[in-house]
């Protein structure tokens, strides 16, 4: 059943960082507004979002007089406040094969799959704007790297790690859902069956659509 708890959470949809927060109260089927906020106006990050987060970045998150700021921190308490499917492995090996996954996407692949690739060879795009090439060839080593790594440390039960959603997931497809988009994606999947087989996977949770931006 459904928690019947309310949250709120301060964000954009497009961002991959809420929709790893959204993701995770959706898993755990938490009820929960989405507040918009629009970081990048051009009046600045409203002041009112300041006192949720200082450093004026998204999410922010509240539940009752509880506020916390970093999706880490965001995600670990909806996984051990709510009831539901546990998004944590208990095991200590499963656990830190987890947490390794998440602190490399958050360190090295967000930035190179999504910002050095998706921005400048997708939205840029789309934005009418030209895409700045050498940023693009730049980034394509770090990114085969990320990628073979996540191979190497993925499971072959369906998921990431283990044969359940957790938070390497939940990192993971936010990024992966920007990515794919890009025409350079193909080429580096090559090689990262495991990869593309968890992401076509993964890609068609209700979850998924859910928090689609």
């Amino acid at each position: 059943m459904p928690t019947i708890e309310v949250v709120k959470l301060y964000g954009a949809a497009w961002s991959v960082y809420v929709r790893i927060a959204r993701l995770a109260l959706e898993e755990k089927e938490v009820k929960y507004d989405l507040v918009e906020v629009d970081v990048f106006a051009e009046t600045g990050v409203p002041k009112e979002h300041l006192t949720r987060h200082p450093f004026g970045r998204i999410p922010a998150f509240e539940h009752g007089d509880f506020r916390l700021y970093e999706t880490g921190a965001i995600v670990r308490y909806i996984d051990d406040a709510f009831p539901g499917r546990k998004l944590q492995p208990t095991d200590p090996r499963a656990r830190a094969k987890v947490n390794q996954i998440v602190g490399m996407l958050d360190a090295y692949a967000y930035r190179t799959l999504v910002w050095d690739i998706y921005v400048e060879s997708v939205v840029s795009v789309r934005e009418g704007r030209l895409a700045n090439q050498a940023k693009i060839a730049a980034a394509l080593p770090r990114a085969a790297v990320c990628l073979s790594e996540l191979t190497r440390l993925s499971d072959s039960r369906g998921f990431l790690i283990g044969d359940g959603v957790t938070l390497a997931d939940l990192y993971a497809a936010p990024i992966f859902a920007c990515f794919m988009q890009a025409p350079e994606a193909a080429l580096l999947m090559q090689g990262c069956g495991k990869l593309t087989d968890w992401w076509q996977r993964f890609a068609t949770r209700d979850s998924m659509s859910r928090t689609s931006p």
